[in-house]
């Protein structure tokens, strides 16, 4: 349908018209080829780095400073945002990157010959997402090449990368972008969590093809399932974020706790996982998802007050406009219609831990240590998704866990909950990692892994998933074996490497479901934009068109049976990723 308004032009959606283009643009359907990674880093000076490139000695700290401490209408950081009793990281070392020497070393970057796309996060964190490969051994070729280059150019720079899922300094934004600037509006509702996911937040996501229209381990309901469990085994066994400070004191991955923390539906996988076809399931779900923001071109975008979901935009758009002109509505209601393009862009604002852009974009997994730590959850992944033994394997190893869920959602349930506090301490989850491992180590010499790759696999498997450890417990580790002494600091401050949060949880009211409440929250779990979170830039299907015409293959999970009934009511009529 299309509507002229002020003599311009609009096409404006139906609610059908909508529902079919997210079916059509999140799932492509073909056989499991491609892979991709996008890595996340935080930056952090080298030792002796000059003065020039630390926090407080350019002009471009005033700005991130200014930019830190306010919101788009000027309103002061939200207490608890940035001080040190807040649930954000605050060790005053290392010193931070200035905003202006960090856009020139990525300005330079930009200009060097990389697969990758460079892209800068909102607080200086820097993203590589790789194109789509055709193996294994290219993606992580072409990302081990790119990443060279760039350290090289770094440390000219005096600048270095950091694996880690949490930065242990202060939450600042330095990117005085409309988005960004929406963002922190809209997360500052419900707490400090959305700041420091956005400014201190670091993860490996990896890109795997959506699958077939069909049943058995490459099937699209099959995929989506196993991605919505094993997702939970990657949270433990990569768990590298631990948390010293608060109620969330020995969490293995703080960074998942932040994500869980969220507003309370954007953040979250559908409900009701494995029961329907993953694309109307998901199509439905982003319908009814609050807008973030609504964008102009020449004027502030600006955040709807009133928790407007994308549904009821559509709805209000087809309201007969009454005296003056003006659709009847709610104050904060937009003044124009959705169209396409707002649909598209609503999608890159949906954060959930696996999110559907075409391709799987797996989101669960903090980022991790060492230059090339990133490498085993790329394998791992791509073994277990895209070798069919090993999907089975995969399958039946994470089935079982399907009914710790409780039926709430991820990452606000308690199987996910269990995984981002005790990692693979917890003996369930220890038991499937072991097997999944186990299964993807045999699969990686079929996929054409690499000697190097398949030692590294093998290393991370003995050295934690053999010993129902993660990364995180080695800080957390040393963190309770040292004695008090010089040095050390005061009682309760974090160990290098982790991030404090304070006592205050990050209770996060939503739509439908209960906030968290503490340590323990019971039952309860950006970017499609060119600054992150970038597919495979290749996103076409790899083996047939748009999913909306293929046919549905929600009787796919019929080979299992579905996770246990969601005790909340059906998210058709509520409402969880930036980096």
């Amino acid at each position: 349908m299309t509507v002229i308004e002020s003599g311009e032009t609009r096409e404006l959606l139906s609610e059908e018209a909508a529902l079919a283009r997210v079916r059509g643009v999140c799932f492509k359907t073909g056989p499991p080829r491609r892979v991709g990674v996008e890595l996340e880093w935080l930056v952090y000076p080298l030792d002796g780095a000059a003065a020039a490139s630390r926090a407080g000695s350019g002009t471009g700290d005033a700005e991130a400073a200014r930019t830190a401490g306010t919101t788009e209408a000027g309103d002061a950081t939200p207490a608890g945002a940035t001080s040190p009793t807040a649930p954000a990281a605050v060790s005053a070392t290392p010193a931070a990157v200035s905003a202006t020497a960090l856009r020139a070393a990525v300005d330079a970057m930009r200009e060097l010959p990389l697969s990758s796309a460079v892209s800068l996060e909102p607080g200086g964190q820097v993203e590589f997402s790789s194109p789509p490969a055709t193996s294994l051994p290219a993606c992580v070729e072409a990302v081990s090449t790119d990443l060279a280059a760039a350290r090289a150019l770094l440390r000219r720079h005096g600048m270095r990368l950091v694996g880690q899922g949490l930065d242990d300094r202060s939450a600042r934004r330095l990117l005085d972008d409309p988005r960004y600037r929406a963002m922190e509006s809209f997360f500052d509702r419900t707490g400090p969590a959305g700041r420091i996911m956005m400014c201190s937040s670091a993860s490996v996501q990896v890109c795997l093809d959506a699958g077939v229209a069909g049943r058995g381990p490459f099937g699209l309901g099959r995929r989506w399932f196993l991605a919505h469990v094993l997702g939970a085994v990657f949270t433990a066994a990569f768990a590298n974020s631990p948390l010293t400070e608060g109620p969330w004191a020995g969490w293995r991955s703080g960074r998942q706790a932040v994500w869980t923390a969220l507003d309370g539906y954007r953040n979250l996988a559908p409900a009701h996982l494995g029961r329907g076809d993953p694309r109307t399931v998901w199509a439905r779900h982003a319908l009814d998802a609050p807008v973030l923001c609504v964008r102009s071109v020449d004027g502030p975008w600006t955040v709807p007050g009133d928790g407007m979901t994308f549904r009821e935009w559509i709805t209000r758009s087809h309201t007969p406009r009454g005296p003056g002109g003006r659709r009847a509505g709610r104050a904060g209601a937009p003044g124009r219609p959705p169209g396409p393009a707002d649909l598209d862009y609503h999608l890159t604002t949906l954060f959930p831990p696996v999110r559907p852009q075409g391709y799987l974009e797996l989101r669960m997994i903090d980022a991790q240590p060492g230059a090339d730590g990133w490498i085993v959850p790329l394998a791992v992944a791509m073994a277990l998704f895209n070798d069919v033994v090993a999907a089975e394997a995969a399958f039946r190893a994470v089935r079982p866990l399907a009914r710790l869920a409780g039926g709430g959602p991820a990452p606000r349930n308690a199987l996910w909950e269990r995984a981002a506090r005790d990692g693979l301490a917890d003996p369930e989850l220890r038991a499937a990692a072991v097997r999944c491992f186990a299964a993807a180590r045999e699969a990686l010499p079929r996929l054409g892994a690499g000697r190097a790759v398949r030692a590294a696999v093998e290393e991370f498997s003995a050295r934690y998933v053999a010993r129902g450890r993660c990364p995180a417990d080695d800080v957390l580790g040393d963190y309770r074996a040292a004695p008090p002494g010089p040095g050390t600091g005061p009682p309760g401050a974090p160990p290098p490497g982790s991030a404090r949060v304070s006592a205050a949880p990050f209770n996060a009211p939503s739509r439908g479901a209960a906030p968290l409440s503490g340590p323990r929250a019971a039952g309860t779990s950006p970017e499609g934009t060119p600054s992150g979170g970038a597919p495979p830039r290749d996103s076409s299907p790899p083996g047939g068109g748009p999913s909306s015409t293929a046919s549905s293959d929600g009787a796919a999970l019929a080979d299992a049976p579905p996770p246990a009934a969601d005790d909340a009511s059906p998210r058709a009529a509520d409402k969880e990723n930036l980096n």
